[in-house]
């Protein structure tokens, strides 16, 4: 793949060392604190890329979204913290008829635990008696508070239980990416984790999802293709 990488980052340098690594070309890479370009100019930087992954900042996504879908290049986006922009976002990139797949996390792991929480809610749910929470902790450069996973988390929990899910997150030192999820009551506490050793995951999920991408139109959240993907990255090894 000739990939563009947006964001200069921890993320993004992991995600060149990894392309690299698989044999990829980087046609090039976007900074974040290069300066605001206009969207225009930002597409016709993106047309040398046949396949864009973002890991910038949430300020800046509804801007790279645009751009890519100006310039057809298809999209993995990767950054949290712009749900605010998301329906103007998504709602450009379906005019547009560009490609995009966005997600809380590109952890595989992660997407399993998603699976997991989602059918412990169901059985807690329909135990009665339970009430659930949620915990997150990130170290302290993480910028958005709860995280993107956990808010996703939240939602699959909420939409079991019919209610609002209280979310606690801890912002600190180098605490790695862990998400619990709770399930209380007055007999006894279940509780199920998942804990980032690095970001490898990420950066793995995130090239799989970007190989599937292309050829492709229409937006898509990671979790709900990620069958479709493990089962692209099977076939091509």
């Amino acid at each position: 793949m000739k990939l563009a990488l947006i964001g200069r980052g921890a993320m993004g340098q992991l995600v060149a060392a990894r392309a690299r690594e698989e044999g990829h070309e980087i046609a090039l890479v976007i900074s974040s604190r290069d300066g605001a370009r206009s969207t225009e100019d930002l597409a016709a930087e993106l047309r040398a890329a046949e396949v864009a992954i973002d890991f910038s900042t949430s300020a800046a996504v509804l801007n790279n979204l645009k751009a890519c879908a100006l310039a057809g290049v298809p999209l993995v986006e990767g950054t949290t913290g712009w749900g605010d922009a998301q329906a103007e976002a998504l709602g450009f990139v379906r005019e547009r008829d560009g490609a995009l797949v966005y997600g809380a996390n590109f952890s595989i792991g992660v997407n399993i635990f998603y699976r997991i929480v989602a059918h412990a809610a169901d059985l807690f749910q329909a135990a009665g008696d339970y009430a659930p929470f949620i915990e997150e902790a990130h170290h302290s450069r993480k910028r958005d508070a709860p995280s993107g996973t956990a808010l996703r988390l939240k939602d699959l929990v909420a939409a079991r239980f019919g209610q609002d899910i209280s979310v606690a997150s801890t912002r600190a030192g180098h605490i790695p990416g862990t998400h619990r999820v709770g399930f209380d009551s007055i007999a006894d506490q279940i509780t199920l984790e998942h804990t980032a050793r690095s970001r490898e995951g990420f950066a793995s999920g995130a090239l799989a999802a970007a190989r599937w991408i292309q050829g492709r139109r229409g937006v898509y959240e990671f979790s709900e293709v990620i069958d479709d993907i493990l089962k692209a990255v099977k076939s091509d090894k």
